[in-house]
């Protein structure tokens, strides 16, 4: 049996609360859930770091490296975050797994109340735990799958009507009510690429240089920093290479002049119809942005964290690069773990400026 703290003398037992492990159990870390167990001496019991219970007091706590250090002392897997199995989160994504592979396979979206019995959990529960695990709701879900599968039945050349079915939709009344949400355009015109899709722009200039502006029917399609504005407008031609673009006129370049003014003084904030075009992923990942106030910096794996997706780090790095919607989309937020700042699509120094005069010593 491994010693613990109790057969220790206190002259040589060393002093737990300097531990840095210390301090993920009193955060309750969940991310060292699998790497790291302690047991507590007058208790009798062995946990997991997350657990919920109330923290033990230091002097009773032993730390093991593995599951099997942990049950060598003899003492019973507590009751609340059952360390020997899953843990919580890990249990409630494998459930959410099943369900996306439940609702990839119905020809018909299942209802919730479907999708929470096949996993044996109330629907308000299910909801909460499916919302927290994939940053979508059921109903968002099976929409964007719908939607991807409605854009490979396009792009593979298949005809609206057989696109339409082949995606689950049961008439095509339904489809055609949210097509232009789902793909941003008629279904005919995705599937010859969005070809005269009309699309408004104007440049503007700020402090950080040129700024361009552009618009679809739906919303703001893109907002493109830089130094030429020659080269915003061909990178908005690259970007929509089969849309009509159209100069903005006087009505639309004080939409620009509103752009402009959140970035020369971003407490004003910025609230703008967008037109967010990009995969399900992506789209959780900017959603995640957007919520990040002004003046606030996180890291790459906290979006991860908080998308419920921790292991999609470099996923959420490249959502940020492929962000056409600056500042609007405040990628430029995300910075590093330990604070210094990455590649940004419209340069580091930009990156750094926008935070300066967003931080409380720059407004």
């Amino acid at each position: 049996m491994t010693a613990t703290p109790a057969n220790i003398p206190k002259s040589t037992r060393p002093s737990v609360v300097d531990d840095p492990r210390w301090a993920r159990v009193v955060a309750r870390d969940k991310t060292a859930d699998g790497h790291l167990w302690y047991s507590v001496a007058t208790t009798g019991v062995y946990c997991r770091p997350s657990c919920p219970s109330r923290i033990p007091n230091p002097r009773n706590v032993q730390f093991h490296d593995s599951l099997e250090s942990a049950r060598a002392t003899g003492f019973r897997p507590c009751r609340r975050c059952n360390p020997d199995g899953l843990s919580t989160e890990a249990e409630n994504a494998a459930l959410v797994s099943k369900v996306c592979r439940i609702i990839e396979e119905s020809e018909e979206e299942p209802s919730l109340e479907q999708l929470a019995a096949a996993i044996g959990r109330s629907p308000s529960y299910f909801h909460r735990m499916f919302k927290a695990t994939t940053g979508l709701t059921p109903k968002e879900y099976a929409a964007a799958r719908r939607a991807r599968k409605v854009r490979q039945g396009l792009a593979a050349g298949n005809s609206v009507t057989e696109a339409i079915y082949d995606a689950g939709f049961n008439s095509s009344g339904r489809f055609y009510e949210k097509s232009t949400d789902m793909l941003g355009m008629t279904p005919s015109r995705y599937r010859a690429g969005g070809t005269n899709e009309e699309i408004k722009f104007a440049v503007g200039q700020t402090s950080l240089g040129a700024i361009l502006v552009a618009s679809s029917t739906k919303g703001v399609a893109a907002i493109l920093l830089g130094d030429d504005p020659d080269e915003l407008v061909r990178d908005l031609q690259d970007r929509f290479p089969k849309a009509h673009l159209i100069g903005g006129d006087r009505d639309y370049e004080a939409l620009v002049a509103r752009v402009v003014g959140f970035v020369e003084a971003p407490g004003i904030g910025l609230d703008l119809p967008l037109d967010v075009r990009g995969t399900a992923f992506q789209q959780r990942v900017w959603r995640a942005l957007q919520e990040i106030p002004v003046g606030e910096a996180v890291s790459y794996a906290e979006i991860a964290q908080r998308i419920g997706s921790p292991n999609a780090v470099r996923a959420v790095a490249g959502a940020c690069a492929a962000n056409k919607l600056a500042v609007a989309i405040p990628c430029h937020r995300v910075v590093r773990k330990d604070g210094s700042l990455s590649g940004y699509a419209w340069g580091v120094e930009r990156r750094r400026a926008l935070l300066e005069r967003e931080s409380p010593r720059g407004k």
